[in-house]
């Protein structure tokens, strides 16, 4: 787990992005899936999961499923299962998610402040395009 240190508060930052919401069997499996454009069945996916029991793997398929990340359907007695959503559509939708609680709250300055340092500080360049889209943005809400 990294450590943040903001303003003299120290943050414990879990994992980003997609780990954040899957386990790391979990994760690993979306993985695999990822990395397939066909549904893909257990079996299929076995061989990729070194010391993974079949079952093991079964049951992740399917808690992914229930957990509605994965579409389903049935092909003779097993199940071949396809990703419902990108990872990227998981971890944009995750940021927006986080944003907008952030945002909601009264205090939400200090968090533009910090985010405002975090991108000046990870790369210039990021500073120029967020200030390009915050203007693409005002000149598309004075149209309305």
């Amino acid at each position: 787990m990294l450590r943040v240190i903001y303003r003299g508060m120290l943050f414990r930052r879990k994992s980003s992005g997609a780990a954040s919401i899957f386990g790391a069997l979990e994760l690993r499996v979306m993985e695999a899936v990822w990395r397939r454009s066909a549904p893909v069945s257990v079996r299929d996916l076995v061989a990729e999961f070194d010391g993974t029991a079949y079952t093991t793997l079964m049951t992740t398929l399917d808690r992914l499923h229930r957990k509605g990340m994965l579409d389903r359907e049935k092909t003779g007695r097993a199940f071949v299962y396809h990703a419902r959503y990108s990872r990227e559509q998981i971890e944009s939708g995750m940021a927006a998610r986080a944003l907008e609680s952030l945002l909601d709250r009264s205090a939400a300055e200090p968090v533009l402040s910090y985010f405002i340092d975090e991108v000046s500080r990870c790369d210039a360049r990021l500073l120029d395009e967020l200030e390009r889209l915050v203007q693409e943005k005002r000149r598309e809400q004075g149209r309305r």
